[in-house]
C-alpha cells in the first residue's frame, strides 16, 4: 500500500486533498453504506481478522514519575511565529522516557488563542496524520483559521510537530536529487535486475535515514509521541487533553487514550486506523480501499464527456484495465513533462499522481484533465504536479521531510510486512485481487521497512482505554486510505468508542461538506455530548 501519504490537508491544484500514509511504503474494504446502524457486536465480527492482535495497550501509572517532573513543570516561552494570530514555542521532552537522563528532544509547538466570546474550554490539540504531516503547518494553514468559528472561539487551537517531523528535529534521509531518483524508481519490477534496483533504492533510503539521526531514529514511535502530548497537556495547564486527529492522527490519539485514559477529554478520531492489524494486513486492506475509491472515480468518470478512460458505458473494471495499459506504456517509455529539472513521467510517478487524487473527490476533475493530457497529448505535466504534491516536492527541487518521518515512525511501530522480495512475489496474487490497478505496486511498496536500520519496538495491539469519557470515531464508507472497517474495529476496541459514519467518498469526514457530520462533532467538542453510537450521515 502506498503507504506514504500523509493525512494532512495538502493543496493539489485548486483542491484541498487529504493524504495518509499508513503502514509503510514507497508511493502510496471500504464498506458500502447500508443505512442501518451497526451494533458493537456485529462491528467486531465485520472488522475482525484472523491476524488481529488480542493484546491490549496497558495504561501508564497515573502519577507522574519524579524524574519526569522537570518536563511536566517547564514553562513555555511563547513568541511571534511570523504568521498573524499565531504564537510559537519550543518544548523539551526526554529522548528516551525510560532513561530521561540520556538527553532531550526539542519539539516545536504553536497555538492560536481562543477568540471568544464565551467560556474558554481549554486547548484543542490537532494532528493531520501521516505519520510525518506537520501539525503546525496544518494548524496555521487550516485548523486555526478554517475550523468552525464557534470552536475556535472557545478553544486555544494548538499543535505540536511530533518528534522527527517538520520543525521538531526532523529526520532527513536523502537530498532533493536523491529523492527525485527514489520517487521514479520502478515500483513494479519485471525481472531480477529491476527487483535489485528497487531493493537498492530502499536500502539507500534506509541508510540515509540511519546516518542522519542514529539516536533519534530509535525514539520516534507513536507511543513516545503520545507521551509528548501528555507533557504538552500539563504544560498548557489542562487537566484533560482535547484532540482532533485525522488518519494516522487517530492512531496517535487512540494511543494517548490507551496510555492516559483518565486524562483523555473530548477526542475525535477521524479516518480511523485499526491498531490491532500487522503491517501486511494494513497494507492489503488499504490496497482494497484505494481500489474502492478508484471504482467510484471510474464510475463518475464514465458518465462525463471528458473521461480519458472510456466513454459512456465503460465499466469501472474496463476503466481500470485502460489505466493499467497506460501505466504499462509508461513503464516502457516515460513521457515528457516540461519539468525544469528534466524529469519525465514514469510509471511510478504517474501511479502516485493517480493515488494522490483518490483522497478527495474534489480532485477528480484535475485527475481527468491530467490523464487526458498524458494519454491523449503525451504530456505528463499534470500527473507530475499531482505526484509532486503528494511527495511535498517544492518547485526548487527540495522535499519536506514527510516521507522520511513517515518511514521512521512506521518502521518503528510495526515489524516489516515482508522480509524478502520472494515474500512479495508470493503475495502478489492477493494484492492484485484486492486491486487490479494498484495491487502490484502497493505490494512492492510494502517492502520498504525490510531494510530499516533500527529494529521495531512496537507490535499490533488493541486499545481499550477503559475509563475514558466517550471517544468519537469517524469512518467514511469509501475512504481510500483508512478503510471503513478500521473505524468499526477501533470503535469496537475502545471501551467508550462511539462510531460516527459518513456515507461517501474521500479521506476523512470532518469539514468536508456534511452538515450532519460537522454538527455532531462540533456539538461534542463544545458540550461534551457525543453522538449516538452508530449514527450515520451523508
Amino acid at each position: 500500500m502506498h503507504t506514504r501519504r500523509t493525512h494532512r490537508r495538502t493543496r493539489i491544484g485548486g483542491t484541498r486533498v487529504r493524504a495518509t500514509l499508513v503502514a509503510a511504503a514507497l508511493l502510496a474494504t471500504a464498506c458500502s453504506a447500508s443505512g442501518a446502524s451497526t451494533s458493537a457486536g456485529s462491528r467486531a465480527e465485520a472488522a475482525g481478522s484472523t491476524e488481529a492482535a488480542t493484546a491490549s495497550l496497558a495504561p501508564l501509572p497515573k502519577a507522574t514519575p519524579a524524574e519526569l517532573s522537570p518536563y511536566y513543570e517547564q514553562k513555555l516561552g511563547w513568541r511571534d511565529c511570523g504568521v498573524p494570530g499565531f504564537q510559537c514555542a519550543t518544548m523539551k521532552a526526554p529522548l528516551d522516557y525510560a532513561k530521561p537522563a540520556d538527553g532531550d528532544v526539542r519539539l516545536a509547538v504553536a497555538r492560536k488563542k481562543a477568540t471568544g466570546p464565551g467560556k474558554r474550554l481549554g486547548s484543542l490539540l490537532v494532528n493531520p496524520g501521516g505519520p510525518g504531516g506537520s501539525a503546525i503547518g496544518y494548524l496555521q494553514q487550516y485548523a486555526g483559521i478554517g475550523y468552525p468559528e464557534k470552536v475556535r472561539a472557545q478553544y486555544d487551537m494548538v499543535a505540536v510537530d511530533p518528534r522527527g517531523v517538520a520543525r521538531s528535529e526532523p529526520v532527513e534521509c536523502l537530498d532533493g536529487r536523491e529523492m527525485d531518483a527514489f520517487t521514479r524508481t520502478d515500483a513494479t519490477p519485471d525481472d531480477e535486475r529491476e527487483t535489485d534496483e528497487l531493493v537498492d533504492a530502499y536500502k539507500d533510503f534506509a541508510e540515509g535515514c540511519g546516518k542522519d539521526a542514529p539516536k533519534l531514529l530509535r525514539h520516534v514511535s507513536t507511543v513516545e509521541a503520545a507521551r509528548d502530548m501528555d507533557v504538552l497537556r500539563a504544560v498548557l495547564g489542562d487537566e484533560k487533553l482535547h484532540y482532533v486527529g485525522a488518519s494516522y492522527g487517530t492512531f496517535l490519539g487512540a494511543t494517548y487514550a490507551g496510555l492516559f485514559p483518565e486524562r483523555a477529554g473530548r477526542l475525535v478520531l477521524d479516518g480511523a486506523m485499526d491498531p490491532s492489524l500487522p503491517a501486511r494486513r494494513l497494507n492489503l486492506e488499504q490496497t482494497q480501499g484505494f481500489e474502492t475509491a478508484f471504482q467510484s472515480f471510474a464510475k463518475d468518470c464514465a458518465g462525463r464527456s471528458d473521461c480519458p478512460l472510456g466513454g459512456k458505458g465503460t465499466t469501472p473494471d474496463q476503466a481500470g484495465r485502460n489505466l493499467t495499459s497506460f501505466f504499462d506504456d509508461l513503464d516502457a517509455k516515460p513521457l515528457p513533462a516540461g519539468d525544469a529539472d528534466g524529469r519525465r513521467l514514469t510509471e511510478s510517478l504517474a501511479t502516485t499522481g493517480v493515488i494522490a487524487a483518490m483522497y478527495d473527490e474534489a480532485a477528480w476533475q484535475q485527475l481527468r484533465e491530467a490523464l487526458t493530457s498524458a494519454m491523449k497529448k503525451k504530456d505528463g505535466a499534470g500527473l507530475l504536479v499531482l505526484s509532486d504534491s503528494y511527495y511535498e516536492r517544492e518547485a526548487d527541487g527540495s522535499y519536506s521531510n514527510l516521507m522520511f518521518a513517515n518511514a521512521a515512525v512506521n518502521c518503528l511501530d510495526l515489524p516489516a510486512a515482508f522480509s524478502s522480495p520472494d515474500q512479495v512475489r508470493e503475495a502478489l496474487p492477493e494484492f492484485e485481487k484486492a486491486s487490479p490497478v494498484f495491487g502490484e505496486g502497493l505490494a512492492w511498496a510494502s517492502l520498504n521497512c525490510t531494510y530499516w536500520p533500527v529494529q521495531p519496538t512496537g507490535e499490533p495491539h488493541r486499545i481499550k482505554a477503559a475509563g475514558a469519557t466517550p471517544i468519537v470515531v469517524v469512518g467514511t464508507t469509501r475512504d481510500p486510505a483508512t478503510p471503513y472497517r478500521w473505524a468499526e474495529a477501533l470503535a469496537d476496541q475502545l471501551s467508550s468508542g462511539r462510531l460516527l459514519t459518513y456515507e461517501g467518498d474521500g479521506h476523512t469526514a470532518y469539514g468536508r461538506g456534511s452538515t450532519c457530520i460537522d454538527s455532531a462533532i462540533d456539538t461534542y467538542l463544545l458540550t461534551g455530548t457525543a453522538p449516538k453510537d452508530g449514527k450515520r450521515c451523508s
